[in-house]
């Protein structure tokens, strides 16, 4: 019995950081223009990462593009700023985006 409330609660130690990205994502309402793996209005964060994941400035310049918005690099649509996301929440949600592979 010890031994398995150990193993679930590593394995929910384990999760935990990719849930509680996704979760952030959530709450500052990323996931109405973005989804893990499909497109929606903006690219999907699978392709994000596979687009930046070799690049070791791509966690700072997302982190700026979550804050700030932009344009032009996936298509017509502009990404808005979102001003309700901190620069440590930024790049929180960056690394986690990169983390999509």
């Amino acid at each position: 019995m010890k031994r398995a409330l150990l193993i679930m609660a590593a394995m929910t130690t384990l999760a935990a950081p990719a849930m509680a990205d996704e979760a952030l994502a959530k709450a500052k309402n990323c996931m109405a223009c973005h989804a893990i793996d499909k497109k929606l209005v903006g690219p999907s964060y699978k392709d994000v990462a596979k687009k930046y994941g070799s690049d070791a400035k791509a966690a700072d310049m997302l982190a700026a593009k979550i804050m700030k918005g932009g344009s032009g690099v996936w298509g017509a649509i502009p990404m808005p700023a979102n001003p309700q996301v901190s620069e440590a929440e930024a790049k929180k949600l960056a690394a986690w985006v990169l983390s999509q592979k």
